[in-house]
């Protein structure tokens, strides 16, 4: 089978079940229901490209290692530190690119710019783990089916087209926040200005939009203002 298609189809999987992975993961920490990511649909793209990337490393050959649980170990350390690289790529453009930020780690133990740190990557590594005992098998047999299922490839093409107009209507917001953020010399923490706009919308008892996290009755210039004068002191 096209192997672009493979691809694409796992990344497809990967970017929503890694959204609903986060979605709970952040109402498990912030105690509310947070849309994750920059994007507006429920889709991460960078656990497609994780997905991707553990499903290649499962058939990496470790027989150069005798003793199959010191392979397994290898194998999930590799596999931690792949997303981690990943992790890291992607926040720093993010970072570099357009002066926002993702998610922020700067409190964690040994982190490196705040993006990526020891205990995120140990996490990577146990998702790593279940995915390679648990999941992997089911990926296998989901190729299989698509194989079998090229009609398929039409939903798969669909999810693109709709990824592409969001990544196209989310950047635009990005390229503001760019903006705002040079003018004022200061790193925009993505999820933080989230969480300001969802308490602010708790305060004004706005109805509040989950998917759309910056759909608010108040100008996104006032929200940026009010967010630099809350942060201001705060090292970059």
């Amino acid at each position: 089978m096209n192997i672009a298609l493979v691809v694409a189809f796992l990344f497809y999987i990967g970017s929503s079940f890694g959204w609903l992975l986060e979605l709970f993961y952040r109402r498990l920490i912030a105690k509310k229901w947070i849309n994750p990511g920059f994007l507006t649909g429920p889709y991460l793209p960078i656990y497609g490209i994780g997905l991707c990337m553990l499903f290649s490393l499962s058939f990496v050959d470790m027989s150069f290692i005798q003793n199959p649980i010191l392979q397994n170990i290898l194998l999930l350390i590799f596999m931690g530190i792949a997303m981690t690289i990943i992790e890291y790529v992607a926040g720093i453009i993010f970072i570099k690119g357009l002066k926002v930020k993702l998610w922020d780690y700067s409190n964690m133990w040994g982190n490196v710019d705040g993006i990526i740190c020891p205990l995120y990557t140990f996490l990577w590594s146990i998702l790593g783990a279940v995915y390679y005992f648990f999941i992997q098998s089911r990926m296998i047999e989901a190729v299989e089916w698509l194989s079998h299922n090229l009609a398929f490839s039409f939903v798969i093409g669909f999810f693109f087209g709709i990824l592409t107009i969001d990544i196209i209507n989310s950047m635009n917001l990005v390229v503001k926040l760019r903006k705002f953020a040079k003018e004022n010399q200061i790193l925009v923490r993505f999820e933080e200005l989230k969480m300001h706009i969802r308490e602010n919308q708790e305060k004004r008892r706005e109805r509040i939009n989950y998917l759309f996290a910056f759909k608010t009755n108040r100008r996104l210039s006032e929200i940026l203002d009010e967010y630099k004068n809350k942060y201001q002191n705060r090292k970059r």
